[in-house]
């Protein structure tokens, strides 16, 4: 992966320069306007269609493709400079190429590394991983520069073709190694996850001062580096016309300047963060810019200029990229996700294109000089300046809010914390905090490599809290490797087995590899805690490196202990058998998944939860039957919910196949919409909006129900209200078609009765019929209850509850009140609709009454049996094709050669065994 990413920037360095050499060359930089707008609005079409690609199809496939692409590319471009083929729109081709390639080489190779790393590993390698991009930034523009003065543009072009093509072996290689073997729910899962609201990025980032200042920060910042960027090409070019030494400058300078960003980031930035804070850290650059511009006023020259871009370079990737990193740090963690990938691309991309805009405006309309642009810097620079401090104090509410909240216990403390810049803040809390605090703070902190407080984090390792020692040991991954592991040592004799989990883990993690008795110590420990734990940490690791699980035997150990636990039967080693099943599932040992299968039925509770546990750690198919089976079991339903929430977002996709295939039970029908609940996404939510179009009224009902929840526990999601109206309205139907369809049944009964004789046939039609009237009833009894969920997503929740329970009292006062209380309450189209259904509800004593309310007519047996088998889901069908199977009336032919078609197997059966009776 580090070679992967360090050949990709490598060719970015290499064709990057050499492109816009030629560009300057051939076009002027005057072109440069209409190249950056025409960046801007393709980045922003390319990245919509680019992403759904990247949903929908193999990123393999979608790299290796785009990696060809781009190769073929090149290779055209440089037989197009051998041949002299060059033309305007071709340059502006390749110009705009080459952004393309900037944003979709670098996005894929982050969405292979998710995939190729579990959150444990990414957070102990990315950072040994981006050093091979540095070095690719480094390398790549120096290369160029050598190649290019040594012998022409095309070769170095050639060069970065042969590079970019010698990726496809390299990711062909990570995905067998390490892809190849998750299986699709795992692979899914870390491909993509889906934690965002159902909020629009922009809508998050207008109601939070915080973000519009920081979003409105990163534009303007753009912006001053566009217009920085044209005045430093518009002087190179004028200096220096032959492309292909211009090419070798812009190489040279280029990586001078991530030389320069590398050296700030390593000896700079974490002192000055330290003594100054966040907020003062940001105005470096611009402070620094305004400088240089006026040093450009006095000396218009190009080695000043050269100064500027150097400063905006380096300086924006060490000094101000860490200060933007921290000073967005308290805002919650998904909205901080969703609104960064907002700022990185769309405020990114709309800054651009309206740098072109002006530049476009300056040169062509009001014909001005390049030297001007300076002017035009200067003044975004002072807005620049006044938005860093409207974000400190916005910056400081947040950070206040989110992370002191809880030492800001009178005045006198908020005085104090007011004007504390950050890092003090965070240094005072993690040596001075309760539990709590340290324990949000560093849940904050996320994966920030925060060098200032290092030492700070190092001494909780002596916190009194077992699990403030966790969370301090799971942060030093992002340190310098073995960091504290003398002082880690000792905690593998704890009580507490997470913190003995933890610890173990980290020593594997840190410890040389040759040492066979440092780790062994640990999986023979005379302690069967200790060694269960080393075991299970072994597992952990060794899924993803077969050398590691070699070298301490971790296959034979379990086959050990797995035999062994199969021949006994002493209540004893329980605690023993819970520990292999979870070291099985993070060993990924399919073999041993029989044996996870095994105990899902075990007599012992607790087994049963650890082998769910294992189950869901697997994320393996075989499972999922079997969990979906125990959900309707009360004891396990909660276990059985994470273990299914934790296959990630693919199992919502078998959850829907499932229902379009009518192939799910009552029991499990009703617990199955808190799986995707759980979830508690935009996708969860719409995904749950899908299922109220349902036949089964059991998913309908439950899937309303987590909705309610969903809306009352998160108020960022968001519910289409006109969605849900409409549902409403469609609910309202189907309860109305229940009823009468119960009537017309009853009717038909009523009339049979009459008949003097009733033979044994006659008995079991009597009895069937009943027995659709009993589900229809029970059908329209959940409806209802479905209508008010829904209810409740329009209206306030407290209402629609206080509504609903009156009628369902037995006090017919309270019915009657609640009836007049939603006359008053329920909007005009939707009181047409439902207040007749609930006034029918609280008058069904009074059979002729309630019949008269809902205005109802008789249908005939045949049109109500073809209306429920249509539209009803899988247990009304198999009712009514028993009813049919009793009648053998020829005339249920066209509805039962429609049921053979049925994606249900039980239905299809029972069609084809009603045809064959009626013909026979």
């Amino acid at each position: 992966m580090q070679l992967y990413i360090f050949i990709i920037i490598t060719v970015l360095l290499i064709v990057k320069p050499t492109v816009n050499a030629i560009f300057l060359s051939q076009l002027g930089a005057d072109s440069l306007p209409y190249g950056y707008l025409l960046v801007a609005v393709v980045a922003v079409i390319t990245s919509y269609f680019y992403n759904k690609a990247i949903r929908r199809f193999s990123i393999l496939k979608v790299t290796t493709i785009s990696l060809v692409f781009f190769s073929l590319c090149f290779i055209a471009l440089s037989a197009i400079l051998e041949y002299g083929l060059l033309s305007n729109w071709v340059i502006f081709v390749y110009y705009l190429g080459v952004s393309l390639f900037a944003v979709m080489a670098t996005s894929q190779f982050w969405v292979l590394a998710n995939m190729v790393f579990n959150a444990r590993e990414a957070k102990r390698l990315f950072g040994f991983i981006g050093a091979g991009a540095i070095a690719g930034g480094i390398f790549g523009g120096y290369l160029t520069s050598v190649v290019v003065s040594s012998f022409s543009n095309k070769i170095v072009i050639i060069i970065a073709a042969l590079l970019t093509i010698s990726c496809i072996p390299i990711i062909g290689k990570i995905w067998k190694l390490r892809i190849h073997k998750l299986n699709v729910y795992i692979r899914m899962q870390r491909k993509h996850e889906d934690n965002t609201f159902q909020q629009s990025s922009f809508s998050l980032i207008a109601q939070s001062k915080h973000l519009t200042y920081l979003a409105l920060i990163t534009g303007i910042s753009v912006i001053v580096a566009k217009l920085i960027d044209f005045q430093f090409s518009d002087f190179a070019n004028k200096a220096i016309s032959d492309p292909d030494e211009l090419a070798s400058f812009f190489g040279f300078w280029f990586s001078t300047f991530n030389v320069l960003a590398l050296t700030i980031q390593l000896f700079i930035t974490n002192r000055v963060l330290s003594r100054i804070g966040v907020a003062s850290t940001l105005l470096i650059l611009p402070l620094v810019i305004a400088l240089g511009s006026l040093l450009f006023l006095t000396f218009p020259e190009l080695w000043v200029l050269i100064i500027i871009k150097g400063v905006d370079g380096s300086f924006k990737q060490s000094l101000n990229k860490s200060a933007t990193e921290l000073s967005i740090m308290p805002i919650p963690l998904l909205i901080k996700n969703q609104a960064k990938s907002y700022i990185d691309v769309a405020v990114d991309s709309i800054a651009t294109g309206i740098a072109g805009f002006m530049l476009i405006f300056l040169i062509r309309k009001l014909d001005l000089s390049t030297s001007y642009i300076t002017i035009i810097i200067l003044l975004f620079v002072l807005i620049w300046m006044v938005l860093i401090f409207r974000l400190r104090e916005a910056y400081f509410e947040s950070f206040r809010t989110n992370i002191q909240r809880t030492l800001l216990k009178n005045k006198d403390s908020d005085t104090k914390t007011k004007r504390e810049t950050t890092v003090k803040s965070a240094l005072r809390i993690l040596n001075q905090g309760s539990a709590k605090e340290i324990l949000s703070l560093l849940d904050y902190l996320g994966n920030n490599n925060l060098q200032i407080l290092k030492s700070s984090i190092i001494g909780l390792i002596n916190h009194p809290s077992n699990e403030v020692k966790t969370a301090a040991i799971k942060q030093f991954y992002l340190f310098d490797k073995g960091t504290a592991l003398h002082k880690v040592e000792p905690l593998v004799h704890s009580e507490d087995q997470t913190l003995v989990i933890t610890a173990l883990e980290y020593i594997l993690n840190h410890s040389s590899i040759q040492n066979h008795h440092f780790f062994n110590k640990y999986l023979d420990h005379t302690n069967e805690n200790i060694s269960n734990a080393a075991l299970l940490c072994l597992a952990k690791e060794a899924s993803a490196n077969q050398k590691t699980a070699l070298q301490f035997g971790l296959y034979n150990r379990i086959d050990q202990r797995v035999h062994l636990l199969s021949q006994s039967e002493n209540q004893n080693q329980n605690a023993a058998l819970q520990a292999l099943l979870v070291t099985i599932a993070e060993s990924n040992m399919a073999k041993h998944f029989s044996f996870i299968s095994a105990h899902l039925n075990n007599r012992d509770p607790e087994i049963v939860k650890q082998a769910i546990k294992a189950a869901g750690i697997t994320s393996n198919q075989l499972f999922i039957p079997t969990l979906l089976e125990l959900l309707s079991e009360k004891l396990y339903r909660a276990d059985v919910v994470n273990a299914l929430k934790s296959y990630g977002i693919k199992i919502i996709d078998h959850i829907i196949s499932l229902e379009n295939e009518e192939a799910i039970n009552n029991k499990m029908a009703k617990h199955l919409p808190k799986i995707i609940e759980a979830f508690k996404t935009q996708k969860a939510v719409n995904i749950l909006m899908r299922l109220l179009n349902s036949k089964d009224i059991v998913i309908r009902q439950a899937a309303s129900k987590s909705l309610a929840k969903l809306e009352k526990s998160n108020t960022r999601l968001h519910f289409n209200k006109r969605y849900i109206k409409n549902r409403i309205i469609k609910e309202s139907n189907y309860y109305k078609r229940s009823i009468g369809a119960i009537e017309s049944i009853q009717h038909v009964i009523n009339n049979t009765m009459l008949e003097a004789e009733h033979n044994d046939r006659d008995i079991e039609i009597l009895i069937a019929r009943q027995s659709i009237i009993e589900l229809l009833e029970q059908q329209a009894e959940t409806s209802m209850a479905c209508l008010f969920n829904l209810l409740s997503l329009v209206y306030e929740d407290s209402d629609i509850e206080i509504s609903y329970t009156a009628l369902l009292s037995d006090v017919k006062e309270a019915r009657v009140n609640a009836l007049e209380f939603l006359d008053n309450l329920l909007q005009s189209q939707l009181k047409q609709t439902i207040l007749p259904l609930i006034e029918y509800y609280v008058q069904s004593n009074n059979d002729a009454e309630a019949t008269h309310v809902l205005k109802l007519k008789l249908m005939s047996e045949r049109a109500c049996l073809t209306m429920l088998a249509k539209n009803r889901a899988k247990r009304m069908k198999l009712e009514v094709l028993h009813l049919i199977i009793l009648l053998k009336d020829a005339k249920y032919k066209p509805l039962l050669n429609r049921l053979k078609k049925n994606k249900n197997k039980d239905v299809k059966f029972f069609a084809y065994d009603a045809l064959e009776k009626i013909k026979s």
